[in-house]
């Protein structure tokens, strides 16, 4: 409740609240696993259980903290196995603690919300089945109806089931090793059973998965960047974007210089390094950034602040690190992230549809365009322009780069496969394999999120030819 509390009245994500808040000290694993998922699954089905509690209200307006207790036990009689009786009572109790008086209003609501759980058992059934259309998806999952609709047109009705069955699941915990810095060479197999972390390999070379996220954090591993939490679709995307040794890359959205890191380290396993220049428009995540890497001994990399869209600006009104071209352009572009939502939860109720339509000049894929176009300025002739997301909205991704191929910037590229990236190229045959069963049609590796397995990650590559 205190969690659930603190995420309404900051308005802030889950996960920043549940790694900060002291809430959860003292609890053994298995409670702070639970009190997660409760938290997660409140946010991410959020509109539905208001919904269901909507309708199960007579009339009268409800206090928030008594939504809060409402929200969480409704949650937990739809969608988890607590027994509906226990849940019930555990949610009355819940509202009694906040408003005495509000109790026997609980009982009623939680009763008539109990009575739409065989809708929704019967929803999570035809996902299972593989007969689920977009209303039983977004029941089963908590999702807004036009979500799941948007979701099916961009990657088809298979997909959405396998969206919906692993949305409210706990997603994998994946990290790569930082093959730089006072750990290099250890290995990580020997990092992790050093912290006694319990894990398994991953399908791509230096990558594992973690058993248990909160160990993980308090092992240090993370914090020194011995080790970095990325998604194996984000990897992938890293060693796509990857340069040959000898080359130059500029990335354009470094964010926490997460990928940086791993980009680095896939020109590395070819056998040498490339000179590497980090932008992003936050100045305050470029100086995070800056620290970042220098824990994680790149000290070589240099990051600016810079807004993407000035990239095709005269060499005289850049920085210094910005001017002239560079064989590699990768673009990590911002996105909805309806990839990840399973891992960001409040993205499922609070993206508005305007957000992503193409026709709006305030929209995400407008930004996107914009960005791409003026990034294309910076690859050097015969050059590597790379535009990744973590949506899987059409319009976000093939969208954009159908957009930016008909442009004046874009005429000058033609597609190319990620198969052929010298990062993905020089894989062993598993995991070479593991990038290429994500590789669509026209060459670009897109990702869907499934049920023990991967984020939704788009990644196109695009080569200047004249």
């Amino acid at each position: 409740m205190r969690l659930l509390a603190e995420v309404r009245r900051r308005d802030a994500r889950a996960r920043e609240v549940m790694r900060s808040s002291g809430a959860l000290d003292g609890l053994d694993a298995r409670d702070r696993a639970f009190a997660a998922r409760i938290v997660f699954g409140v946010v991410a089905c959020r509109g539905a259980l208001d919904e269901a509690i909507g309708a199960s209200l007579a009339r009268g307006h409800l206090e928030p903290r008594v939504r809060d207790a409402l929200r969480a036990a409704s949650f937990e009689i739809l969608h988890l196995s607590t027994p509906t009786a226990a849940a019930v009572d555990q949610g009355v109790r819940l509202v009694r603690e906040v408003a005495p008086r509000a109790s026997g209003l609980a009982n009623a609501v939680l009763r008539r919300v109990a009575g739409l759980r065989p809708e929704v058992d019967a929803a999570r059934e035809m996902v299972a089945e593989g007969t689920a259309d977009a209303a039983a998806c977004a029941r089963a999952a908590g999702l807004p109806l036009c979500l799941a609709e948007e979701l099916a047109a961009s990657r088809g009705d298979d997909a959405l089931r396998g969206i919906a069955a692993c949305q409210l699941e706990p997603a994998p915990v994946y990290v790569a090793e930082n093959p730089f810095g006072g750990h290099a060479g250890d290995g990580i197999d020997a990092l992790l059973e050093g912290a006694g972390l319990a894990h398994r390999g991953a399908e791509l070379p230096g990558s594992a998965i973690v058993g248990d996220g909160g160990e993980l954090a308090r092992s240090g591993l993370v914090e020194d960047v011995a080790l970095v939490v990325a998604d194996l679709s984000a990897q992938a995307v890293c060693r796509i974007a990857a340069p040959a040794p000898g080359r130059s890359l500029l990335e354009v959205g470094q964010g926490r210089a997460t990928k940086t890191i791993l980009i680095a380290a896939a020109t590395s396993a070819l056998g040498g390094e490339a000179r590497i220049v980090s932008g992003d428009v936050d100045e305050a995540k470029v100086a995070l950034a800056r620290e970042r890497l220098l824990r994680a001994g790149l000290p070589d990399v240099a990051c600016v602040a810079i807004d993407a869209r000035d990239l095709a600006a005269p060499d005289a009104s850049l920085p210094g690190e910005l001017r002239g071209t560079f064989d590699t352009v990768f673009v990590d572009a911002p996105c909805s992230g309806t990839g990840t939502m399973r891992r960001h939860p409040e993205i499922a109720w609070s993206l508005a549809p305007a957000s992503v339509d193409p026709a709006d000049a305030a929209s995400l894929p407008a930004l996107q365009l914009a960005i791409l176009k003026a990034a294309s300025a910076r690859v050097a002739e015969g050059g590597t322009l790379s535009y990744s997301t973590c949506s899987v909205l059409r319009q976000e991704d093939e969208g954009v780069i159908e957009a930016f191929l008909a442009s004046q910037e874009g005429r000058g590229f033609a597609r190319a496969s990620v198969a052929d990236a010298p990062a993905v190229a020089a894989l062993d045959a598993p995991a070479r394999s593991q990038v290429l069963a994500s590789v669509s049609a026209e060459g670009a590796f897109v990702s869907v999120p499934s049920l023990g397995g991967p984020d939704g990650h788009f990644c196109a590559r695009l080569v200047r030819v004249g």
